[in-house]
């Protein structure tokens, strides 16, 4: 099977998984939202659909498809594999706060904050310019879309996939 045949088929699980439940979810949102299909077959591949229907609250930095597309070639591909459902799982943790945290939460400057991934930290910048996020790489992923409401907690839509790796500077 190939990747496009497996992201359609994890997009429409994840569709009927999402659509039993009645509530606006954060998997809901991701769901109806097309700018998501990537996240979506990658929450469905690791089979996290479930958790973040839960109760939460969760903050989720949600990249969109252009930030997956951005990934060197042949990244989504190897971790959509079954043999690599743990780091595609690590990494998707690392997208995932278990606190509510909309954008007012953040404060001026930058600090760390500790996603559901425990071994790692994000440096969450916030300023007159808006909001970016380290991750382990060094890289910066901008909020291009803050405070989506859900049911369950808050996503802030971003530019880049966050990697975990070295514990970002926060200065």
């Amino acid at each position: 099977m190939n990747i496009f045949a497996k992201l359609t088929a994890a997009a429409v699980l994840g569709t009927t998984v999402a659509s039993a439940a009645t509530a606006d979810t954060i998997v809901d949102i991701a769901v109806a939202d097309e700018r998501f299909s990537t996240l979506v077959a990658a929450v469905t591949a690791a089979g996290l659909v479930e958790t973040l229907q839960g109760p939460g609250p969760f903050t989720v930095y949600a990249p969109v498809n252009d930030a997956f597309a951005a990934l060197p070639e042949g990244t989504v591909e190897t971790l959509l594999m079954e043999e690599n459902k743990g780091q595609l799982t690590n990494v998707l943790l690392y997208h995932v706060d278990d606190r509510l945290l909309r954008a007012a939460d953040i404060p001026s400057g930058s600090n760390y904050f500790k996603p559901v991934l425990d071994s790692e930290r994000l440096c969450i910048t916030a300023g007159a310019g808006g909001v970016t996020i380290a991750d382990g790489t060094g890289e910066m992923a901008n909020v291009i879309i803050a405070d989506i409401v859900a049911e369950n907690g808050v996503i802030h839509v971003i530019d880049k996939v966050l990697l975990p790796g070295t514990r970002p500077a926060c200065h």
